[in-house]
């Protein structure tokens, strides 16, 4: 077993790594995968001794899972190692079921599933996997952890960074007294990450307009708080499960932004004021604050050194996208920069990480933002509230907010007239019942050929092990003749009838080296 936590952190390690991460949680351990999977040598260094925080537990480590991320485990047979959304498929199990059932919400107003359509989601196939699920923070890093111990990733536990310095050639990191030699270093170490801060990026945002705050407590009078969530003139308070409390108190972050220690006192104090009761805490478990602040690096990458997950992009845990978001950038990047290591990138591959994740950055922290601007209690949130609670009530507008809540909306912009060119690949299912998610596990790109064309196996086959030339029928292959899918199951160029082989050429070596 290769997580360690060493004593004697004096020592010089001399042996030069592909690529050091800086956070193990659940954005680098999977960047870590995708990197070892593609023969690069990784090592993790996580300041966290014990990785078992009580916030990572039920129900405070609970997350749901949209639908690229659901992919993208799936995609490397991972998605099967979870246990608890075996249990529960989505975030709200416990709501009404029938048409009626809760599956998701923005800013508080419920997304109910028989208000979706999901034909207007063609490329979602019987095969598909769900659109949302829900999982333990804890599982979740426990199932990357044993993966990537299994790939020969080699995870330093009790390491802070606490600088660097990169050269032409590599990136020296400096934790206490002992040094690390890296050709690359990728902060994924959090909000207010060491790596981002050393590294000078600028991360460019909005403040907060309110401190949330999640806790475990005991209450002598439960019955004063109502059911659900509740906005009032100063806030908003939930009593999600008996004990854990959701409240936000419009401070402007202040409290968050303050040392101040989280005190049974003070909790009491603010969930008495924004819920307009005398109620009474009689005990404080464990409690945390989170604000609505809303930052992102101007740029991903300085030189050597790049960033991923919340290291590059903080928003409000409204809706639950931040893992999603960061879990999209460690699958995007994790086969850009292996080929950059072994010298079979193309020109601009490595670039196109920021040319393409920054811009769903963008569109998260908005989408943070357009909800936490309706949360509040003055006269134009309220209205606007009502709005957006009353188009989210027809269909269309359901299944508009469905797809942004879910991912499955999500896209790059490749320049292509194709409607399916930049989304994610349906997961075509062959007649022998394998799918194309299953051909996935090994992180290589595949040259999908549903007419056997000789030209295509041709030149998938100038590629070598980069492209897996996959041909024959499926059970339904939406008008496709062939289609190339990139190692992060991308599709990057697709074909209705005869493909042209000098365009797919072109396409080919953008993304992938002779």
């Amino acid at each position: 077993m290769k997580a360690t936590l060493e004593n004697n952190k004096s020592a010089q390690d001399n042996s030069i790594h592909d690529v050091i991460i800086s956070g193990a949680g659940p954005v680098g351990l999977f960047l870590a995968c995708e990197l070892a999977l593609a023969k690069c040598s990784v090592l993790i260094l996580e300041k966290a001794e014990n990785p078992h925080s009580p916030l990572k537990q039920l129900p405070f480590g609970m997350r749901g899972l949209s639908a690229p991320t659901i992919e993208a485990l799936y995609r490397r047979g991972l998605l099967k190692e979870l246990e608890l959304h075996k249990r529960l498929k989505n975030p709200h199990q416990n709501a009404i079921q029938g048409p009626r059932r809760q599956v998701g919400h923005f800013a508080g107003i419920p997304l109910h599933e028989g208000d979706i359509d999901t034909s207007q989601w063609s490329y979602r196939l019987p095969s598909s996997t769900e659109t949302s699920l829900i999982s333990e923070l804890k599982e979740l890093e426990t199932v990357l952890t044993r993966r990537a111990e299994a790939l020969g990733v080699e995870i330093k536990r009790g390491f802070a960074i606490t600088g660097f310095h990169q050269t032409t050639d590599g990136v020296t990191v400096q934790s206490g007294n002992q040094s690390f030699q890296g050709k690359w270093l990728v902060g994924c170490d959090g909000a207010r990450s060491v790596v981002r801060k050393a590294g000078g990026f600028e991360f460019a945002g909005t403040e907060p307009e309110f401190t949330g705050y999640s806790a475990k407590v005991d209450i002598v009078d439960p019955e004063k708080l109502k059911p659900g969530r509740n906005v009032t003139p100063t806030g908003m308070y939930l009593q999600s499960q008996p004990g854990y409390l959701n409240i936000q108190d419009f401070d402007g972050g202040a409290f968050h932004s303050s040392d101040k220690p989280i005190t049974l006192e003070h909790v009491q104090e603010v969930l008495r004021r924004v819920s307009g009761t005398d109620v009474t805490i009689n005990a404080l478990h464990i409690a945390t604050t989170w604000t609505d602040r809303a930052r992102q690096a101007t740029t991903y990458r300085n030189r050597r050194v790049l960033l991923a997950g919340d290291a590059a992009h903080i928003h409000a845990p409204l809706g639950g996208q931040g893992l999603n978001l960061g879990l999209g950038d460690a699958m995007n990047l994790g086969w850009k920069l292996a080929a950059t290591i072994h010298k079979e990138a193309p020109e601009g591959l490595l670039d196109s990480y920021y040319t393409e994740r920054h811009p769903i950055g963008v569109q998260v922290l908005d989408w943070s933002r357009a909800q936490a601007a309706i949360m509040g209690s003055e006269p134009h949130a309220r209205a606007l509230y009502a709005i957006i609670r009353d188009l989210m009530n027809t269909r269309d507008g359901a299944t508009y907010f469905a797809g942004r809540v879910w991912g499955v909306s999500t896209h790059y912009n490749f320049g292509s007239n194709h409607p399916l060119v930049g989304h994610s690949v349906p997961n075509f299912e062959l007649e022998d019942g394998t799918t194309i998610g299953e051909l996935m596990y090994d992180g290589q790109g595949i040259l999908l050929d549903f007419d056997k064309n000789t030209s295509l196996k041709t030149l998938a086959g100038e590629y070598g092990n980069r492209i897996k030339y996959i041909s024959g029928n499926v059970k339904d292959q939406l008008g496709l003749s062939a289609a190339l899918i990139r190692p992060d199951g991308i599709i990057a160029w697709a074909a209705d009838n005869d493909p042209d082989c000098s365009e797919l050429q072109k396409v080919v070596a953008r993304w992938f080296v002779l």
